[in-house]
């Protein structure tokens, strides 16, 4: 577990993926000032190649570099998109683990939450800079200074008709699930068993959703599941003749065979509402009538 973050601390915000402007991070830059830390902007930040936050080489070097500079106490990604997975097997993360750093993300950050996972080391998927500004994000920023700063917090959900009630106790992993199943056969790719897995995904047509969850079903990812948490399916899309459920009901038909608590409608995702989510770090699952707790351990 990385060291909690105190007044003072530097932390880097960098962009591994699609490229963003200072002008977009302003809010999140004054944010994290406001808690007392000092603010690292890499080189990626106003860096341009195509879509990306400058080409492989740029956003590969400005990556390592705050993963080697130990007065860098958390790295924030300030947006997702897509590019993560095109460097991340060239990152050497030995220095990292002998001397880890909160690393921060969701989305197409997932790819570095995995395979940080597969190093032993927790990471933060939660909030990023580039929407600190969208109308109800107050919450989940908040629920970012805590997880950074070490601060003892219980997320709670309401019911779901689709909810499978039961209590359950493991590591969180998981993300988007389109990187999921990126990620599938890779050195990022992570075991699931005996934890418990959350997903969320955005922008997906839902025979894709179908598809994913055909294949985690068929790689064996959600057999030996302790629990599951359903975030935000946002976006969805249908093509001219109906697949004729909706996501969520796709994720119940491919789950239903298995006993372990299932939570629908979890916050977390591309929604304003996006709890952080410490992965990595065991917790305990108590789904039931009145509701949803998550707890850490």
């Amino acid at each position: 577990m990385p060291a909690s973050l105190r007044p003072g601390d530097k932390i880097a915000i960098i962009a591994p993926a699609r490229k963003i402007t200072v002008p977009e991070i302003a809010l999140a830059i004054s944010t994290f000032e406001s808690w007392g830390l000092e603010v690292v902007l890499g080189n990626t930040i106003g860096a341009s190649y195509n879509q990306f936050a400058g080409d492989d080489a740029q956003r590969l070097q400005d990556l390592q570099h705050m993963l080697d500079d130990d007065s860098i106490k958390a790295i924030v990604c300030a947006r997702g998109g897509y590019g993560t997975t095109r460097i991340v097997d060239q990152v050497d993360f030995s220095r990292f683990q002998q001397h880890p750093k909160w690393l921060v993300g969701f989305s197409d950050v997932t790819a570095l939450h995995c395979h940080i996972h597969t190093l032993g080391l927790e990471s933060i998927h939660a909030i990023m800079p580039v929407l600190f500004p969208k109308v109800g994000t107050a919450p989940s920023i908040e629920t970012l200074r805590r997880a950074l700063f070490g601060e003892e917090f219980i997320y709670t959900a309401a019911p779901h008709a689709f909810n499978r009630t039961g209590i359950a106790t493991g590591q969180l992993v998981g993300g988007n699930l389109s990187m999921l199943l990126t990620l599938t056969g890779t050195r990022s790719d992570i075991s699931t068993d005996g934890k418990i897995l959350f997903l969320e995904d955005l922008d997906e047509y839902l025979y894709h959703i179908d598809r994913m969850m055909v294949h985690l079903d068929r790689s064996g990812k959600l057999a030996n599941l302790a629990g599951l948490l359903i975030g935000d399916m946002s976006d969805m899309h249908d093509n001219a003749i109906p697949f004729g459920k909706t996501a969520y009901e796709i994720i119940l038909e491919h789950t239903g065979k298995y006993r372990y608590p299932v939570s629908f409608g979890f916050p977390v995702g591309h929604e304003p509402l996006n709890l952080a989510m410490i992965c990595g770090r065991t917790a305990q699952l108590n789904v039931n009538e009145i509701g949803v707790q998550l707890a850490y351990c």
